[in-house]
């Protein structure tokens, strides 16, 4: 399967990891990237604040780009990136006026041809091959999915798996072997948008994603988004030094290539601020399947 690839501003630098372990998890999935050339940030964080128009252009430059370059399908790994994407195509598709001013705004075509996906979707999708392809089943490892707030909402205009009670993540980690937890906070803010302008929320909703998370019995978090990454992550050192107990969080591709054998090299594993490896040694002790 050929594909565009949209890595945004974050994958090509505070989320390096979710980008390697990608690249990582492609070729066993028979996934084939090919990076969108000249690609610019499509300002998730904060176009929309500035104005609809350049929340719409900002994206639609790299949907236009994609198209150039032959594609039909664009896959953005972060949830935010993602979520601008499938709205921007959306806000062409009902507004005629806007849809007729893009192509002199971007300065090239724009046909809106080129369809917005996430990560978990993709993933969702080749769960069959992710089962056939697992050397090393993460059997027995309890995960808490984590959607967080831009993966599948709003639902009426990215129309992906449930808003209110989606499973395709969980459905990824049944594939890799490992066992999804059930929880309260699994689509909860983490308050990345504000990590930032009001650290101590952020502190606050990361703290009570993770306490559910581990009171639920989960040894993990599992994410497909760099912000809630950054937040659920690096936020935690906050936490330590009250004496509280950690909770690794890992990208979901790192789960994947860790299920299909992966070294932890390879999946930027070690980069993350709550040390995974006590986890690593775990399921390194499982025996592989060959």
């Amino acid at each position: 399967m050929k594909i565009g690839y949209y890595p945004g501003c974050s994958l090509h630098g505070t989320a390096r990891e979710l980008d390697e372990s990608l690249r990582a998890v492609a070729a066993p999935l028979d996934l084939e990237l090919t990076e969108v050339e000249d690609w610019s940030c499509c300002g998730a964080s904060s176009a929309h604040a500035a104005g609809h128009e350049l929340a719409v252009a900002l994206p639609a430059r790299n949907l236009a780009l994609a198209a150039e370059q032959g594609h039909d399908q664009v896959l953005a790994p972060c949830a935010a990136c993602y979520n601008r994407l499938a709205q921007a195509r959306l806000a062409v598709e009902r507004d005629a006026d806007l849809r007729a001013a893009l192509p002199d705004l971007l300065g090239r075509p724009f046909s809106n041809s080129v369809a917005a996906r996430n990560l978990v979707d993709i993933l969702h999708e080749r769960r069959n091959l992710l089962r056939e392809r697992v050397t090393r089943p993460l059997t027995g490892l309890k995960v808490a999915c984590y959607y967080g707030c831009l993966l599948v909402r709003p639902s009426a205009r990215l129309g992906f798996d449930d808003a209110e009670e989606p499973v395709s993540m969980e459905q990824v980690i049944q594939s890799l072997g490992a066992t999804p937890i059930a929880w309260n906070r699994r689509l909860d803010c983490c308050g990345g948008a504000f990590s930032v302008a009001r650290t101590g929320s952020v502190i606050r909703l990361s703290r009570a994603v993770l306490e559910d998370a581990r009171l639920a019995g989960a040894e993990v978090l599992a994410v497909a988004c760099p912000m809630c990454h950054s937040n659920l992550d690096f936020r935690q050192q906050a936490l330590l030094r009250r004496g509280e107990k950690t909770l690794p969080v890992l990208y979901l591709t790192e789960l994947v290539g860790l299920a299909l054998g992966l070294p932890a090299e390879r999946l930027g594993l070690l980069r993350h601020f709550v040390d995974p490896r006590p986890l690593l040694a775990k399921l390194s002790a499982a025996p592989e399947v060959h």
